[in-house]
C-alpha cells in the first residue's frame, strides 16, 4: 500500500504539471480529457511496475491492473460511440448542423455596394501598414511585438481590423509585466490608415504572458470544463480590448463540434463573463470560427442526401470553395465564401453570406465563375506586372454580381483594383489603385455598358477657400486638385460642375459636398463658387 501510495503521489504531481502545461479541458467529450488520463494511467502503471518490482521480476498492483482494463473499455466504449454518431449511421444530423435558408434574394438581401464602407485591404495589407506604425515608434519596438491576428470587425461604423502588441519574449516581459502591454494597432480596411492606440492601464492577460497571467491558462483555471474555440482580440463600442473565447460543445467525443456560448475576459483586470450563444453582446462580431462555418457548410453539402450518395451517386452534392472574404452587413460581419458541385469545376453554384455572431446563413443561387477562376482572369490581365490577386469581395454593383479583386505587388502593397463580372468571368476591367476605386467601378461599369451609374458614398458638406489649383488630365477626363487655408487637400471632376469650374481661381471660395477617398477629399457636389470679395 505504501508502494501505491508513492505511485500516485508521484503521478499527482506530475498530473499537475501537465495539467499547468498543457491546459485540457477537463470533459469526457473532448478527446483531450482522455489523453491526458491515458497518459496518467500510464505513468501510474510505469511507476507501479518499478516500485514492486523484485529483482528482474515485473509485478503491478491490482489498481494498476484495474486502471489498464478501465482504459481499455473507454477506448472501445468511445469507437463505438462515435461509430453510432458517425455520418455513416448519422448523415441526417451532420447534414442539418447548420440551418441554411434558401429563400433570400441577392439583390433585394445585399444592398448596393458603398464603397465607404468596404474592406479593400485583406489581412496580408493590414499587416503590412501595422508592422510601419510599429516601426515608428522604436521604444516600443525593443520590447513588444505586433501579434498577427488582426481580427476584423465593424467598430462605430467603420470597418477595421485590430490586433495586440505582445511581449517579445520571457525577460522582456519580466521588465514589463507590471505595466502590462501598452496598446493595440487598428487598420482602417477601406482606407488604410493605421493607428497605434495607447492605453491608459496595460493588458496583463495575453498570449505572450507567462505562468498565471497567460491569457489560456488564466482562463482554463477560471472554466476548467470549458472546451475552447480559437479566440479572436475585439474592441467594445468604447474601443476598450477584450479577448474572446468561444466554447464548444462536441456529439459523443470530439464529433460534430458547435458553439454553446462565448467567454470575454478584459486583459487589463483579468474579469471575465460566460453568456450563452443567443445572449451574445451586438458588439461582439466573431463568435463562430470561418472553419466551423465552412465544415458545417460542407457537411450540409456532402450529407443531404445521405451518406452513400456522398460516396457513389454523388446527386446534388456540393461543397465550400477553398478560400473565404468578409462583407459588412447591419452591423455584423458575415462569412462569404463560393458554393460549387463536388466535381471541382470552374464555376459556382452560388454562394454564403453566414453571420459570424449569430451563425444566420444564407444560400444564392447566383451561378457564375468561381473565385479562384475569376482572380487567374484578373491576374491575367497584368501577368507582365507578376501581380497577385486577393481573394474576391463579393458586392452588388448597379445590380450586377460582381467580384472586386484586389492585385498586390510582392510587397503586398494593393496596385490595382479588378472587377469581374461572376457570371462572365472574361468580363474584367483592371485599375490602378492611385485612381481609386470609384474611378475603377466607372471604368468596369463603362466598358460593362450598363448606362448610368449610381454608387453611394458617406458625403460630407463643405465651404474653402482656395490656395493652390492644379489641372490634371487622366484617362481624357480633367480634374483639380485644389488646396485650402487649412491644408485639405480635394480633388474634383469636370464632370460634376463643367460650366464654372474652369474658371476657378485662386482665392475662390468652394462650398459642396465631398466624400473621403484615400488621402483626398472627393468632391462630388459643386454648390457655389464666390469670389472673395463677393462675401464681404
Amino acid at each position: 500500500m505504501k508502494k501505491m501510495g508513492i505511485s500516485l503521489v508521484i503521478t499527482a504531481i506530475i498530473g499537475f504539471v501537465l495539467y499547468y502545461l498543457f491546459l485540457p479541458a477537463l470533459n469526457p467529450s473532448s478527446y483531450g480529457f482522455w489523453v491526458y488520463a491515458f497518459v496518467l494511467i500510464g505513468i501510474f502503471v510505469f511507476l507501479d511496475l518499478i516500485v514492486n518490482r523484485e529483482g528482474l521480476r515485473l509485478k503491478v498492483s491490482a489498481l494498476a491492473k484495474y486502471l489498464v482494463i478501465g482504459a481499455i473499455l473507454v477506448v472501445l466504449g468511445i469507437t463505438v460511440l462515435n461509430v453510432a454518431n458517425s455520418p455513416v449511421i448519422r448523415a441526417g444530423s451532420y447534414a442539418n448542423r447548420i440551418e441554411i435558408d434558401q429563400s433570400g434574394n441577392f439583390y433585394e438581401d445585399v444592398a448596393p455596394v458603398n464603397f465607404n464602407h468596404i474592406p479593400l485591404l485583406d489581412k496580408e495589407s493590414s499587416q503590412k501598414l501595422g508592422d510601419r506604425v510599429m516601426g515608428q515608434l522604436p521604444e516600443l519596438v525593443s520590447q513588444f511585438y505586433v501579434s498577427n491576428i488582426y481580427t476584423q470587425i465593424n467598430y462605430q461604423n467603420e470597418i477595421i481590423r485590430v490586433t495586440p502588441l505582445e511581449y517579445d519574449g520571457i525577460i522582456k516581459y519580466f521588465n514589463n509585466r507590471k505595466e502590462g502591454v501598452k496598446g493595440y494597432i487598428t487598420v482602417n480596411s477601406v482606407d488604410g490608415e493605421a493607428k497605434l492606440v495607447k492605453l491608459d492601464k496595460g493588458m496583463k492577460y495575453m498570449p505572450s504572458a507567462y505562468f498565471n497571467e497567460n491569457i489560456y491558462r488564466h482562463v482554463r483555471f477560471s472554466y476548467p470544463t470549458a472546451i475552447f474555440a480559437t479566440p479572436t482580440f475585439e474592441l467594445d463600442n468604447e474601443g476598450n480590448p477584450y479577448w474572446i473565447f468561444p466554447t464548444v460543445s462536441y456529439t459523443a467525443v470530439g464529433l460534430k463540434p458547435d458553439i454553446n456560448g462565448v467567454i470575454i475576459v478584459d486583459p487589463i483586470t483579468g474579469d471575465t463573463e460566460r453568456y450563452e450563444s443567443g445572449d451574445v453582446p451586438a458588439w461582439i462580431d466573431h463568435v463562430y470560427n470561418p472553419s466551423l462555418i465552412i465544415e458545417q457548410v460542407d457537411n450540409w453539402g456532402l450529407y443531404n442526401g445521405g451518406f452513400f450518395n456522398s460516396i457513389f451517386g454523388q446527386r446534388n452534392v456540393v461543397e465550400t470553395t477553398d478560400g473565404y472574404n468578409y462583407i459588412i452587413m447591419n452591423d455584423d460581419v458575415y462569412l462569404y465564401t463560393g458554393i460549387t458541385s463536388i466535381a471541382s469545376d470552374e464555376s459556382n453554384l452560388g454562394f454564403i453570406l453566414s453571420n459570424l455572431r449569430t451563425k444566420e446563413t444564407n444560400f444564392y443561387s447566383v451561378p457564375g465563375a468561381e473565385e479562384y477562376s475569376a482572380m487567374a482572369s484578373a491576374e491575367g490581365q497584368v501577368q507582365q506586372m507578376a501581380y497577385q490577386a486577393s481573394f474576391p469581395l463579393l458586392i452588388n454593383l448597379n445590380g450586377k454580381a460582381t467580384y472586386l479583386i484586389s492585385l498586390k505587388d510582392y510587397a503586398g502593397l494593393v496596385k490595382m483594383y479588378a472587377f469581374v463580372d461572376v457570371v462572365d468571368y472574361q468580363k474584367v476591367v483592371v485599375t490602378e489603385a492611385s485612381y481609386g476605386i470609384e474611378q475603377a467601378a466607372k471604368n468596369y461599369l463603362g466598358v460593362d455598358g450598363t448606362g448610368d451609374v449610381e454608387i453611394t458614398y458617406d458625403t460630407v458638406n463643405f465651404t474653402a477657400l482656395i490656395t493652390s489649383i492644379k489641372e490634371v488630365t487622366i484617362n481624357g477626363t480633367t480634374y483639380y486638385y485644389l488646396t485650402d487655408d487649412n491644408n485639405n487637400h480635394y480633388r474634383v471632376s469636370i464632370i460634376v460642375d463643367e460650366m464654372n469650374l474652369p474658371f476657378l481661381e485662386v482665392e475662390n471660395t468652394v462650398s459642396g459636398k465631398y466624400y473621403k477617398n484615400d488621402t483626398i477629399n472627393e468632391i462630388t457636389e459643386v454648390e457655389s463658387i464666390n469670389k472673395a470679395q463677393d462675401l464681404n
